[in-house]
């Protein structure tokens, strides 16, 4: 088969209309709006000391343990949806918040290492200079990653 045949026969398959045009547009819209409302959401409503070592209480610990179980499957599972999704959102063309999904989804999951490379994604300055711009303009305080020096908060009372 010649290239030129090859080109007008994938050409040929191809056929937009403008409706298909309108849904591929709207489609990108309402990815790129409920990607960002999501997102930019649970990572607002994030204590400013979460990504420091301390570890909060565990999902559901107080339940039976098939609920329990089957919330850990749920959300986990979540996670690699949100992870899958952040993936595809990081891709060039494609609207979205791709590496703050990816986070997202990290979050979620339950692995060992996860806090170390939660923290490695959050401490990236473009990342994190994105979401503290986020959380200011919601009255938020920054995100702390690392503990004050321990002679940091005497210095003005000297």
């Amino acid at each position: 088969m010649s290239p030129g045949l090859l080109v007008s026969s994938i050409a040929g398959n191809w056929n937009f209309s403008l409706w298909s045009v309108a849904l591929f547009a709207g489609a990108f819209l309402v990815t790129f709006v409920v990607s960002l409302a999501v997102v930019g959401g649970v990572l607002v409503r994030l204590p400013a000391t979460y990504f420091l070592g301390r570890c909060g209480p565990k999902l559901w610990i107080d339940q039976h343990p098939f609920v329990r179980w089957c919330g850990i499957f749920l959300k986990n599972g979540l996670g690699w949806a949100l992870i899958a999704l952040g993936t595809v959102l990081s891709l060039p063309g494609i609207p979205g918040q791709g590496l703050l999904t990816i986070l997202l989804g990290v979050m979620l999951l339950d692995f060992p290492g996860k806090r170390t490379l939660e923290r490695r994604l959050i401490g990236m300055p473009r990342v994190l200079r994105r979401v503290n711009r986020l959380r200011a303009r919601f009255g938020k305080p920054p995100l702390v990653l690392e503990e004050p020096k321990q002679g940091e908060n005497d210095r003005g009372t000297q």
